[in-house]
């Protein structure tokens, strides 16, 4: 199959936006600078990906500032956004969803790069739930296999859809056996929990990417009707920048099954953004 197959649908679930800097600066407390990621150039992606519709997360370098994903939103019918907030955020929750806004993204990270200046904590969705869940948002969590499985029983317990970044940063050395990868799957069995297949930060070290095929076949088994897609467009901090129609061939290759493809790049987005 190829995207064009998809009868005119398809998306792409994880990509940001920057700039132009002139009318959408960064915030002045950020933990890093990117290069500009403008609107058209994402949707010339888009059209060149053969995918209609894209989401759009906020980046932790604007801050509280969403002037930018709000703009693309309304400016590109076919996109949907992601913010990021906390407690004391200006931004009100309220009205979100008319705006194509679906989601809030929190952060529960190990190691040394736990939180972005400007991103949002676990203890802050735990805080947010009844005004996500009032306002029809579902949760985005950026984590990882070793730092989940100390929040995993918090996430079975939260009302609204929980969408996991990144394949959950498996650890390929580790292995699909590893207890936090286990404990990945066991979330994404209950039907509450999402993941979005976006292997190739995973397998950065790695010399041969072939080696992120089997924790792709282990999610598709665990729950086909549960996993999107994501580019992770502009490809932030990696170097070289991965040609992203090879990511999502690379996807398509190991799906290996066309009802697969499909499942996972257009009807299960459409369930989850639309």
């Amino acid at each position: 199959m190829t995207t064009q197959e998809l009868g005119g649908g398809g998306w792409d679930c994880h990509a940001h936006l920057f700039g132009p800097y002139e009318r959408f600066p960064l915030a002045a407390d950020r933990s890093y600078t990117p290069p500009e990621a403008l609107e058209q150039q994402y949707m010339a992606l888009l059209r060149r990906l053969g995918l209609r519709s894209g989401v759009l997360v906020h980046p932790s370098a604007y801050g509280d500032d969403h002037s930018l994903l709000l703009h693309a939103l309304a400016a590109q019918p076919t996109l949907r956004g992601v913010v990021v907030v906390r407690p004391d955020s200006p931004l009100p929750l309220k009205g979100l969803r008319d705006r194509g806004v679906r989601g809030a993204r929190f952060s529960h990270r190990s190691g040394a790069g736990t939180n972005f200046a400007g991103s949002a904590s676990f203890a802050d969705l735990q805080a947010l739930t009844p005004a996500l869940t009032e306002a029809g948002l579902h949760a985005e969590l950026w984590t990882d296999c070793k730092a989940l499985p100390e929040i995993a029983d918090e996430v079975r317990k939260l009302p609204m859809p929980v969408v996991i970044d990144h394949m959950g940063g498996f650890d390929v050395k580790a292995g699909p056996d590893e207890p936090g990868f286990r404990t990945l799957l066991d979330l994404l069995e209950t039907g509450r929990v999402w993941v979005k297949l976006c292997a190739y930060r995973n397998l950065l070290q790695e010399p041969d990417w072939e080696a992120g095929r089997v924790f792709q076949k282990k999610m598709l088994e665990a729950n086909p009707e549960r996993l999107v897609w994501g580019s992770d467009w502009p490809h932030l901090r990696v170097t070289p920048v991965p040609d992203t129609v090879k990511l999502l061939d690379m996807f398509m290759e190991w799906a290996a099954s066309d009802a697969l493809v499909k499942q996972v790049l257009n009807l299960n987005p459409e369930a989850l953004y639309s």
